[in-house]
């Protein structure tokens, strides 16, 4: 689990082209309807362009939903010790 955090990000989010790839849809209107029907979390700019994170798209689709990691971590028990941090 630990290798898809490993990855090297070309950058924080997808690009235009990588976003229309995904969605299958060039027009905005289209990529911001097939991303709501499909679940996907993202933001848009002030242009209505959406803005999505390359760790949440590589996590969408390796079929991993991010919202268990945080909640299988609480439940694990799991935190982080940040007595050391200054």
């Amino acid at each position: 689990m630990t290798a898809i955090f490993e990855l090297h990000l070309t950058s924080e989010t997808l690009s235009s082209d990588e976003v229309a790839d995904i969605t299958g849809c060039i027009r905005r209107a289209d990529q911001l309807a097939w991303l709501n029907r499909n679940g996907w979390i993202f933001h848009t700019n002030k242009a209505g362009i959406p803005i999505i994170g390359r760790m949440f798209a590589r996590m969408k689709m390796a079929g991993i939903n991010p919202a268990t990691l945080a909640s299988s971590a609480q439940a694990s028990g799991w935190s982080i010790d940040m007595s050391k941090v200054r």
